[in-house]
């Protein structure tokens, strides 16, 4: 419609400037033709130097004996034909204009032309346009139509339940009687909630696929602006569009830049950010009611939406999208390689074995990763080997074969990494050793990284502390091997990861018997995530809990020291075994430990065969991604 209204204003200027022209060009031959007066024109008739004439109204235009064009204006009462018939002169007539109608229109179209360009700027700053300087108070939101790129529930994988609930809203909106007759109402709106990268803005896309119904998506930034009122405006005007296309759906990506606590931080209740909140809370259920208008939304922030957002009536469903399990990995990672062909040796299973913590978005990555690393040496399909180095890279970080070392910076390393290893493959609880290398990855040196059997959904006391026995192993061996006074700054990343997982079991998990079952970590911190600092404790509570967190590092760095010295053999050949092939896996680590060669070597830029991954070392608030256990930073240069 905006369209067809500026084409029709641009054809309307063109024809008034086409007729300006006109008109001016049809008096270019009177205006350049000499005046003279009627006197003198009959004295030059009378003396034969005018041979033909032109009557155009009330003037007559002639050419004289000079060859100048000339033109003069009769009197009313003069009898002009019969006189130049009778002097024998060509007479032409011309069919006389209305000089009044001309002169009007010539003095009219500037106007015209004017007030034209005036409307047309006002039109699209009024709103005409979206986009108009005067158009703020106008929905930025979309309507999406997927005629190629559709996305729908087939697409989806790895969270089950969340598209179960969803797929009952399609279901809603395509046969609302199957739920009227029994006295359910629609929601009136579901909250998508979940880390980043889980599929949140996925799901919505499949709802959009699947349901039939106009969907319009906006984001909650696009609501938010510095004019206060803006936002509100945007509201009301978005809802007005929703309803008149009902039944829809409108979708509000990252809600929380628009629905945060009221009156938390700076800003009265004047500020446009509560007052946009307040038009949406009135909109989503307030006097009228918004009859098949669903409103969905997604946060990975629900802990700072407002309580008046989250109850019943308005999103009515808060629908959790967490990362995948085992199984769900699986389906995704199938999913995103149906376009990519694959070996006969890629197994999706093992894969999704080898990456606990992934999100939909990073197994995306890890597939198209893989893909670019079989182009790269000129595949025709991607093997499990490209898969096995894609993994590494996102998780490790790149190779960093350039990276020049001296002997003695990869003997610390190798000796480093396998105290890690050997004190992993000696307390029965820590994750199964899967791979040790020195070659340079990312931010390390070197790094050994452990495959948990199954994705680890809790932590118990022994094995915490097994794994930070594990964690310290690299000082230790280092200690042992060179003496404290040569101990590098190596270890700085396993310290901090076993103060990491000290200070969880202290604070937040009761693990410590002097500490006692009490949540420290407010406390610990001052700030308890809502904007009001966390309570107080006294000197003599934070003095037992640095002990207790000392106390439980310095117990596995004792725990590591003593495996490392009863295995002093099976380790010395462990590091030498990293020395000579740079890379092993969990099978060759147990065979060089023993004494024997391994069966084959990996070769450089060669990984295993089995996929599988790092470990979590330490339990922060929310589940990471998987990391690798005792990397060794570099020393730092000169």
């Amino acid at each position: 419609m905006g369209n067809a209204r500026n084409i029709a204003f641009w054809v309307v200027l063109f024809l008034l400037i086409l007729a300006l022209f006109n008109l001016f060009s049809g008096n270019n031959a009177a205006m350049q033709s000499r005046e003279m007066s009627y006197s003198e024109f009959v004295t030059s008739v009378n003396g034969g130097s005018v041979t033909n004439v032109t009557l155009d109204g009330e003037r007559i235009r002639f050419r004289g004996s000079d060859g100048n064009d000339y033109v003069t204006i009769k009197p009313s009462d003069a009898n002009v034909s019969e006189f130049l018939i009778d002097q024998n002169v060509a007479v032409r007539a011309e069919q006389q204009e209305q000089s009044g109608f001309q002169t009007f229109i010539l003095s009219l179209l500037p106007f015209l032309l004017l007030i034209g360009v005036w409307i047309y700027f006002m039109n699209r700053m009024q709103g005409g346009g979206k986009g108009g300087a005067m158009g703020f108070g106008k929905s930025k939101a979309k309507m999406l139509t997927e005629k190629s790129g559709r996305v729908t529930f087939d697409d989806v994988a790895g969270i089950d339940e969340a598209k179960e609930e969803l797929e009952e809203i399609v279901e809603f909106l395509r046969n609302p009687q199957k739920f009227s007759r029994l006295g359910g109402k629609i929601p009136k709106g579901a909250l998508l909630v979940g880390p980043p990268g889980t599929g949140k803005t996925l799901l919505a896309r499949a709802i959009a696929g699947e349901a039939g119904v106009p969907f319009f998506t906006i984001s909650g930034s696009d609501f938010v602006e510095m004019f206060v009122g803006v936002g509100a405006s945007r509201v009301r005007d978005m809802f007005e569009q929703a309803k008149k296309n009902a039944p829809c759906i409108v979708f509000i990506d990252e809600i929380d830049a628009v629905g945060r606590h009221r009156g938390a931080g700076y800003g009265g209740g004047n500020d446009e950010r509560e007052q946009t909140l307040n038009q949406l809370l009135v909109e989503m259920d307030g006097f009228e009611a918004n009859e098949g208008v669903i409103i969905i939304a997604a946060t990975n922030r629900r802990d700072v939406l407002d309580p008046a957002l989250l109850r019943p009536g308005r999103f009515d469903r808060q629908v959790t999208v967490p990362n995948p399990d085992i199984k769900g990995r699986e389906k995704i990672l199938h999913v995103h390689a149906r376009k990519t062909p694959l070996g006969p040796d890629a197994d999706m299973r093992i894969i999704a074995r080898g990456t606990p913590g992934f999100s939909g978005a990073d197994l995306a990555n890890l597939v198209n990763e893989a893909a670019l690393m079989a182009a790269r040496v000129g595949r025709r399909f991607v093997t499990m080997e490209d898969f096995e180095q894609a993994k590494d890279k996102v998780m490790m970080g790149a190779e960093r074969r350039s990276m020049v070392l001296t002997a003695d910076q990869k003997e610390k390393t190798a000796y480093h990494e396998a105290g890690h290893a050997v004190v992993g493959m000696s307390l029965p609880q820590c994750d199964p050793v899967y791979k040790a290398t020195i070659i340079p990855r990312g931010g390390a040196l070197g790094m050994v990284v452990s495959l948990p059997e199954i994705d680890r959904l809790n932590w118990h006391r022994s094995e915490c502390e097994e794994k930070m026995a594990m964690t310290m192993a690299g000082k230790a061996a280092e200690i042992i091997k060179y003496g404290a006074d040569n101990v590098s700054n190596g270890p700085a990343g396993d310290i901090q990861q076993a103060s990491g997982l000290a200070r969880a079991m202290v604070l937040r998990w009761g693990m410590s018997d002097k500490v006692g079952n009490i949540d420290y970590e407010q406390a610990h911190e001052g700030y308890n995530g809502n904007g009001a600092g966390g309570f107080s404790i006294s000197a003599a509570t934070k003095e037992l809990i640095e002990g207790e967190v000392k106390r439980m590092i310095d117990e596995a760095y004792v725990t590591a020291h003593r495996i490392l010295t009863e295995k002093n053999e099976e380790w010395e050949r462990l590091a030498q075994g990293l020395l000579e092939y740079e890379t092993l896996t969990g099978d060759e680590i147990k065979r060089v430990m023993n004494g024997e060669t391994p069966s084959a070597g990996p070769d450089e830029g060669n990984t295993p065969d089995q996929g599988n991954a790092p470990s979590v070392t330490a339990i922060p608030k929310t589940k990471p991604r998987a990391k690798p256990t005792g990397g060794m930073e570099p020393e730092p240069t000169a």
